[in-house]
């Protein structure tokens, strides 16, 4: 995604079974090189995973994060 991915929107880069398909690749961008895996961002299922990165999104979302400043 080169203008990055927008919050809500699932990563292109993830296969049907929500792996990674530039890991271990050089392209792969460093936003996601840094990121790692904890139980309070992934929780214990793909469900959950995805429910907490949407609540991350939301708080880290300009648009919506000025409301909380």
């Amino acid at each position: 995604m080169p203008e990055g991915k927008p919050a809500f929107v699932r990563c292109i880069q993830l296969s049907e079974q929500n792996e990674c398909l530039l890991f271990g690749k050089p392209e792969r961008p460093a936003v996601c090189l840094g990121f790692t895996p904890a139980l309070e961002h992934c929780g214990t299922s793909n469900a959950e995973a995805f429910e907490l990165i949407q609540i991350l999104e939301q708080h880290t979302n300009p648009a919506l994060s000025q409301d909380r400043v």
